[in-house]
């Protein structure tokens, strides 16, 4: 029985609208991924009902045994697929896991250096409207203008003349593979204590397809969802002499209760995650990115730095006479999903940018390969050099809807997991 079509159809028939957008096209936004089936049905489980404010063993509430051994399941998984020292998996969001780590660190007014949101960043590493921003002094390092790599030299010089109490490492919008050591090394030199968020390529680490920020920072965060494949959510790891301040940090001091129903996901993709074929999943996905990035360059478009080395692309646009805008708009006219970007040095506005961001997580969940993904820029090209013609836009949605339905998404019917 479908309990949310009979008690709220309105409700169900944007449900029902989602399954069908997400069967019938191709999810290319690099932070999206699908679920499994296991992690969707715990999500949706009786957790939900039970209020667990504090940890294990030193709860505010009764009735915590059984969500304390989820909750206990879900820090020893992410210890062994990280090899952390200590976990924290209450965070609600990625976001939520950083102003942990600020609390933790760092004090109001204290200096940091992060990566600009214009460069590749992310909000919570600085932007002036965010928390962030406005509760911490930040300086802001990018990338080199010839090659779009991390500009180190800068990086070096910023942090020896601002001294910043916190280094924050890790992009939502980086395509090369990030050097967490040489991080550390900067912040030895000038005492500072590092923060990697490697929010967007923590399934790459877990599958041990790029390096691990683990031991060379004193504090990690990431999301749970995006190349992790779990349900959407945070954590937050540290060394051991960090972890009573992260605990505080994240309760009482940044949120209540934890969602338990959410916690039981992220324990059961921690447990995917360990698996072997999820390190095949992980190669797939640079593999796909690599084949797509090389397609799409063959056709005439500028890739920020050149290329990939992980997940992701920035695909400046501009070459072909159009924005981000009109680019993210023609491909969601054919099904095919990705969001407007900024790219280093744009001089486009962030709501009009230069670039779009492409990423091949979900396809690669849905099993396609380095063929589909030649025919995929194929499309995509196609598009972008004919955004405004409505029989190329037509053609495309039903060629694209044609290869949706040979790679179903894990949970095709929704209901059936809605149900149980």
């Amino acid at each position: 029985m479908n309990f949310v079509e009979l008690e709220d159809p309105a409700i169900w028939s944007s449900i029902a609208a989602e399954q069908t957008r997400q069967a019938e096209g191709l999810e290319m936004i690099a932070s999206e991924n699908f679920t499994s089936p296991a992690v969707m049905q715990a999500v949706g489980s009786v957790l939900t009902n039970k209020y667990a404010e504090g940890y294990p063993g030193r709860r505010y509430y009764g009735g915590c045994e059984f969500v304390d051994t989820v909750e206990d399941l879900a820090r020893d998984r992410a210890r062994q697929l990280f090899g952390a020292e200590h976990v924290n998996v209450q965070p609600h969001s990625g976001s939520q896991a950083n102003s942990a780590v600020y609390l933790a660190a760092i004090k109001p007014g204290d200096t940091v250096l992060a990566f600009d949101l214009a460069h590749g960043g992310h909000l919570t590493h600085g932007m002036r409207l965010n928390s962030s921003g406005i509760l911490y002094r930040f300086v802001h390092y990018g990338v080199r203008q010839d090659d779009h790599l991390l500009d180190f030299d800068q990086i070096v010089r910023l942090a020896r003349e601002h001294k910043p109490k916190l280094i924050v490492a890790g992009a939502s919008a980086y395509p090369r593979e990030i050097p967490h050591e040489r991080f550390a090394e900067i912040a030895n030199e000038v005492g500072a204590k590092l923060l990697v968020d490697m929010a967007h390529y923590a399934g790459l680490v877990a599958a041990g397809v790029h390096n691990s920020p683990v031991p060379y920072a004193d504090f990690v965060t990431s999301t749970t969802h995006k190349t992790l494949r779990g349900p959407r959510g945070g954590i937050a790891m540290c060394r051991a002499e960090h972890a009573k301040d992260l605990d505080r940090a994240v309760f009482p001091g940044t949120q209540g209760g934890p969602l338990m129903h959410v916690v039981a996901g992220k324990a059961i993709a921690f447990a995917e995650a360990i698996k072997p074929d999820f390190k095949e999943y992980a190669e797939q996905v640079i593999a796909n990115a690599r084949a797509l990035a090389q397609s799409l360059a063959a056709g005439g478009v500028k890739l920020v730095s050149g290329g990939t080395d992980n997940h992701l692309m920035l695909v400046d646009v501009t070459p072909l006479g159009l924005g981000g805008k009109l680019a993210e708009e023609a491909l969601d006219r054919c099904g095919i999903t990705c969001n407007k970007n900024m790219i280093p040095y744009d001089e486009r506005k962030p709501v009009d940018p230069s670039g779009i961001r492409l990423g091949t997580p979900a396809l690669t969940t849905r099993g396609m390969g380095a063929d589909e993904m030649e025919q995929v820029a194929a499309w995509i090209l196609q598009v972008l050099k004919s955004p405004e013609d409505s029989q190329v836009i037509e053609s495309t949605r039903r060629e694209v809807a044609e290869l949706a339905e040979q790679y179903p998404v894990p949970a095709a019917k929704l209901d059936q997991v809605v149900t149980g």
